[in-house]
């Protein structure tokens, strides 16, 4: 059984910076995708940003593009996600996920996959509130 536990999360102004992080116990990320997704009240789970652990490739939506930096430190077992200039959009509670085996293309190689619904373990999420 994998265990997902973020922590970071806080109040920050418009502008401001934040980093969140993901820790899994129970099983290394090797192998897999691990993705953050967040959720603002009264919307649906969207994906913010991911990483393939093996080949470090990264993929992020285009809302955090040039602001969120994910990154990965193998020997803690852990993600990070880097939040800089935050806007009050941006307020959500923030989940970490991860999959038991990670999405595959039919040319064979692995992807960050974007759709919730592809992720088998999550974290129980950190709030994230910027305020303007």
């Amino acid at each position: 059984q994998v265990q997902l536990a973020e922590s970071g999360g806080g109040s920050v102004q418009a502008g401001g910076s934040l980093r969140v992080s993901c820790v899994a116990s129970g099983r290394t990320f090797s192998r897999c995708a691990v993705a953050w997704f967040r959720q603002a009240p009264g919307k649906e789970r969207e994906f913010a940003a991911g990483i393939n652990w093996n080949s470090g490739n990264t993929l992020y939506a285009d809302s955090v593009k040039g602001r969120f930096t994910i990154s990965r430190d193998n020997a803690k077992n852990t993600v990070y996600l880097q939040m800089n200039t935050l806007k009050p959009e941006d307020t959500a509670v923030y989940y970490c996920a991860t999959d038991r085996l990670p999405a595959t293309s039919s040319s064979g190689s692995t992807y960050v996959s974007t759709d919730p619904i592809r992720y088998d373990y999550w974290g129980q999420g950190t709030q994230v509130t910027v305020s303007s």
